[in-house]
């Protein structure tokens, strides 16, 4: 027996199983129809309407096209990540984020100061407060470019300062223990962290990693698409060519077949790697601090800021100097190049 939605007031289905809502109100004998989204948002904007209308508010001057939503805008832009970006998966979890407060909200409504008081509720760092700042620039801008929406409120949000002057990275010592631990405890997904650390990969550039990229003959690992946009080769060295031999024995490894297996939430590292991250003592760490992990044992290493700059794959240079007061003996030795060499007496 299908079950059918109970009928709300004002709002019903158009088509009918298409899960598109609209509502449809009168006020002063003046018939209003509204193009929705999903049936919870659209009964939260019958009941905001109805009570604009008993207050006295006065209603939106809708014109054809003006009915599209920030959730359809949402849709959109996941729709546009799914296709174009690697991190698909969070702009889907960020567009289910904001359904309850904006997915209702009529797009040509929505202002610069309610998506930053938004922000500065649901966010609780600086970083976090930039993604989403981003993920709403996308929604409109898809919006722009699909004829659904004229501007971009989403551009006149400030950007919050992202204090990046400390760099979590593991010290020796924290990567043997911690490494100990994911050993025992889960020796299958020990490659993969052995592969982030000591290639600096992006978790995107890592996991959406196919054999067909990995060259055991020439020792590299070759990226195709990455956050910049410009490809680039990983070297392999002997930690990351052990790994990568150890996964192969136990993934399949054709050259179309994912060297990290992804197939749903349960295969998401943070279930195993917090809980060793918290065993070993290791706080304020997360997978992308491996990365740092990578670029500053380079710096400790003497390697050269440039050299970091394109092994990390940084599309600037400032984004790898980040790393160079890591190596105090290297910049001492260059100071020193000042000092001209004693002029050879003469008699």
């Amino acid at each position: 027996m299908v079950k059918t939605a109970k009928a709300s007031r004002g709002v019903w289905e158009n088509p009918p199983g298409s899960g598109v809502w609209w509502i449809l109100y009168y006020v002063n004998g003046v018939r209003h129809r509204e193009k929705v989204g999903r049936k919870s948002d659209a009964i939260a904007l019958y009941q905001r309407r109805k009570s604009d209308a008993r207050a006295g508010r006065k209603l939106p001057d809708l014109r054809r096209g003006d009915v599209v939503t920030v959730a359809e805008l949402a849709a959109d832009a996941v729709e546009y990540a799914r296709t174009h970006l690697r991190t698909s998966r969070d702009y889907v979890s960020r567009a289910k984020i904001i359904q309850p407060d904006l997915g209702f909200r009529l797009a040509f409504e929505v202002t610069p100061l309610e998506l930053d008081r938004w922000i500065a509720k649901h966010c609780h760092t600086a970083a976090t407060a930039n993604r989403y700042r981003s993920f709403f620039s996308l929604c409109f801008r898809e919006g722009q470019r699909n004829g659904k929406v004229d501007g971009n409120p989403a551009r006149l949000v400030r950007l919050r300062h992202e204090e990046n002057a400390r760099l979590r990275f593991l010290g020796r010592d924290e990567y043997a223990k911690l490494a100990a631990i994911i050993q025992r405890d889960h020796p299958e997904h020990f490659p993969s962290f052995v592969i982030s650390v000591f290639t600096g990969m992006r978790l995107s550039e890592q996991f959406s990693l196919t054999w067909g990229q990995v060259d055991f003959e020439r020792r590299i690992i070759r990226l195709t698409r990455t956050k910049n946009g410009s490809a680039r080769n990983v070297p392999l060295n002997s930690a990351t060519l052990n790994a990568l031999q150890s996964q192969r024995n136990h993934v399949p490894h054709k050259p179309g077949d994912m060297v990290f297996p992804r197939p749903g939430p349960a295969s998401d590292y943070r279930w195993w790697f917090k809980p060793a991250l918290r065993e070993a003592g290791i706080v304020g760490y997360t997978w992308h601090s491996n990365r740092h992990t990578f670029c500053s044992w380079l710096a400790i290493a003497g390697v050269s800021i440039k050299e970091i700059q394109v092994l990390a794959g940084h599309k600037t240079i400032a984004m790898a100097a980040r790393y160079a007061h890591l190596s105090p003996d290297v910049a001492a030795s260059a100071s020193e190049r000042l000092v001209l060499p004693a002029t050879p007496s003469t008699v």
